[in-house]
């Protein structure tokens, strides 16, 4: 834990304008010692090293700090796929049917939609007309969210106030192969997300396969629903500066009852996974 002369000594930062930052915009959040004292974590100086970068690239700096949060933990990554798999190598790589997949997908929805209090959503749908199909589901639950995400091969982003920013997708973005849900709430946190393995154009579109990741493990979805705010904000920054607050507090770590439910749900997904024949 460091203090505040030494977080104003690694970021150039004064003093005061920490405190001001502080009080201002609730950035950095230092924690309290005995004492009253603030003191802050190494992370703490990274974002605030980050925000100043964006500040000197031309943003104001709300935006940069919005900018800086929303993809804390998860700078730099251009697939939520690839960048849970970084983040938390220890999560197994189950091989799913679409249908399998789509099953995982609804279940997190449902959960979602019914419990969730004010959940950031996010979904990757590959293609438009994938969404489509399922715009009258995404439109019930959005009416619960605080903010929903997709990420699909739309002609341009645009943010629909009080329903679903569209982020589109550029044609060499390894989002184009992905498949993704992502719910953010501290009382339901579920993520499902997926690779389409290629060489699958010649397959109907029921007998694709992905290797697919999953969590309840509120970190692990927290971690998921950054890295999708990260790159949602890199096409509308105004975006960001919406999730900011939102998802710049760190996820409580679960517990052992939830390790021991994932682990039987684990299983079940190797099973099904393993009834998936190439030759059908």
């Amino acid at each position: 834990m460091l203090p505040i002369s030494e977080v104003s000594r690694r970021t150039g930062i004064s003093v005061a304008g920490l405190r001001n930052w502080e009080q201002r915009y609730g950035l950095p959040r230092p924690q309290r010692s005995p004492s009253g004292q603030r003191r802050y974590r190494e992370a703490d100086c990274e974002l605030l090293l980050e925000v100043l970068r964006r500040r000197d690239s031309g943003l104001s700096l709300s935006a940069a700090m919005a900018q800086a949060v929303a993809t804390a933990g998860g700078a730099g990554e251009q697939s939520i796929f690839t960048g849970i798999r970084r983040q938390h190598p220890a999560l197994p790589v189950h091989v799913l049917s679409k249908k399998v997949l789509l099953a995982v997908t609804w279940a997190i929805e449902d959960e979602c939609g019914h419990r969730a209090r004010r959940p950031l959503l996010v979904g990757s749908f590959q293609r438009q007309r994938f969404f489509r199909a399922s715009a009258a589901r995404w439109a019930d639950l959005a009416s619960v969210a605080e903010q929903a995400v997709v990420f699909a091969d739309f002609g341009r982003s645009r943010l629909n106030r009080g329903s679903i920013a569209e982020i589109a997708v550029r044609e060499d973005s390894p989002m184009r192969h992905e498949w993704a849900m992502i719910c953010d709430a501290p009382d339901v946190p579920a993520c499902v997300t997926a690779w389409e393995r290629p060489g699958q154009d010649e397959h109907r579109d029921q007998d694709r396969v992905f290797e697919a990741l999953w969590s309840v493990d509120p970190q692990v979805v927290r971690s998921a629903a950054r890295i999708g705010a990260g790159l949602a904000a890199a096409a509308l920054p105004e975006l960001g500066q919406q999730l900011s607050s939102r998802l710049s507090e760190e996820a409580a770590p679960s517990s052992a009852d939830l390790r021991r439910a994932s682990g039987v749900i684990e299983r079940t997904l190797d099973y099904l996974g393993k009834s998936y024949r190439p030759d059908r």
